[in-house]
């Protein structure tokens, strides 16, 4: 099996981006020089100039989890093609490859093209694309590299007829995996009978090839006990199953992919793909787990398979690499401070950032605890101060950070800091 690939060259580009006003928090005294050229200077984040408010990356988190998801999945016989749009953070695609990542996903033509200008080779697009440009440029993609590899999803064969009119002369074909879908779910097929027909339009089609099944199971619940696993278990089992009827009849080409697995769910998606296959299948399991990186201070410490309530033995939890940080800019009365962090900032959408962190202006960073960010505006946060709080106007806020997916995409540039959580030893470009 290949390694996935990017293109050095477009990844040292990167590192040579000079700092500017477009990047809000940083520091005027990083004006002019390149990415590489201020992780040198060692900045402090407190006393150095960054313009508050801002959201940092943990790096011994980040290393820790890249090496515990890699270290499980060669364990557990699965690959790993992580869902890139949780970062859209090239820096971070090419760690995530250099600890054995298969791929990387996306979720649309526009991912696509990003991820092929950092030379990523392998890409799985867990969507239909059906977007008539999209489908020509990525012809023309495959085209001119031999070593690009792509798979997308069919869900229809109204989907099929599209992705052929579209491709009419392609060079090479375009790989595709039918995907299931589930009742509460998303897109997928619902049954046997329509995923059978979509499979045979597919092999009829010249321009498409079938290389098994895909599906999000991560739609389906958003709870642990015994019936959400069960529920997440037969989902997965149908996929298995639908990708064994597809090589019963013939339908498939190649080696067989069956995947699944948001950053949720990991677990039980193993558990289901790495069953025995029939003799004679030749089948990759892989998943897309994309959250796990920086792990979270909410949903996903709550429900991870090596979260808080870890599912899984014998090995350490994920930990959260993203923490905003805020000043105190009013308090109104003993019981609310405003912050200056809102909606525009970090994410709200799977619960309200968790005050974890108080630093005086001039002091150490210490634990703050029964504070509450009872609500956000688009840019303040409402912080509810318990009796006695210390907080006070001028006050620093460490925050936790719940949903990482809707945190990347407000930032272009993230500082990384050291073990002591303010020295910046890097800065971690994206692209939405």
């Amino acid at each position: 099996m290949n390694r996935c690939l990017m293109d050095p060259a477009a990844l040292d580009a990167l590192r040579h981006e000079r700092i500017d006003w477009r990047f809000r928090s940083a520091a005027p005294a990083l004006s002019g020089l390149t990415l590489d050229e201020a992780a040198d200077r060692r900045l402090n984040l407190f006393t150095d100039g960054f313009f508050a408010p801002f959201v940092v990356l943990d790096e011994e988190a980040l290393e820790h989890n890249l090496r515990t998801m890699a270290a499980w999945c060669a364990a557990r016989s699965v690959v790993l093609a992580p869902h890139g749009k949780t970062t859209m953070a090239p820096q971070l695609f090419a760690r995530q490859i250099e600890h054995g990542a298969w791929g990387v996903t996306c979720a649309n033509a526009g991912h696509l093209r990003i991820y092929r200008a950092f030379g990523v080779s392998r890409i799985l697009l867990a969507n239909q694309l059906l977007d008539r440009a999209g489908l020509r440029w990525l012809a023309a993609e495959l085209a001119a590299d031999s070593g690009f590899e792509f798979l997308c999803w069919v869900d229809s064969v109204r989907g099929v007829e599209l992705m052929t009119a579209a491709l009419e002369g392609a060079e090479r074909p375009v790989d595709v995996l039918v995907e299931l879908g589930a009742d509460g779910g998303r897109t997928g097929v619902r049954d046997t009978a329509t995923a059978l027909a979509i499979a045979e339009a597919v092999q009829a089609s010249p321009v498409l090839r079938l290389r098994g099944t895909g599906g999000y199971e991560g739609a389906l619940s958003h709870d642990t006990d015994e019936a959400a696993l069960a529920k997440i278990s037969s989902y997965v089992d149908g996929l298995r199953e639908l990708a064994i009827s597809f090589a019963d009849k013939g339908l498939l080409d190649g080696q067989i992919i069956v995947t699944a697995g948001g950053s949720a769910y990991f677990d039980q998606v193993a558990n289901e793909l790495t069953k025995p296959w029939p003799d004679g299948l030749d089948v990759l399991p892989v998943l897309r787990s994309g959250a796990y990186l920086t792990h979270d201070d909410g949903f996903y410490r709550e429900i991870s398979p090596l979260g808080d309530h870890p599912r899984i033995e014998g090995v350490e939890s994920f930990r959260p690499a993203l923490r905003a940080w805020a000043q105190v800019t009013s308090k109104p009365s003993g019981e609310l401070a405003l912050l200056t962090i809102g909606k525009r900032d970090a994410s709200f959408d799977e619960g309200m950032p968790e005050p974890q962190l108080r630093r005086t202006p001039d002091g150490p960073a210490e634990p703050l605890e029964g504070h509450v960010v009872a609500k956000m505006n688009d840019q303040h946060a409402f912080l509810t101060l318990p009796p006695g709080s210390p907080v006070e106007v001028g006050d620093w806020i460490g925050l936790g950070l719940s949903h990482p997916c809707t945190v990347f995409d407000k930032w272009p540039l993230l500082p990384v800091t050291a073990a002591d959580g303010e020295t910046v030893v890097d800065y971690v470009r994206t692209w939405f």
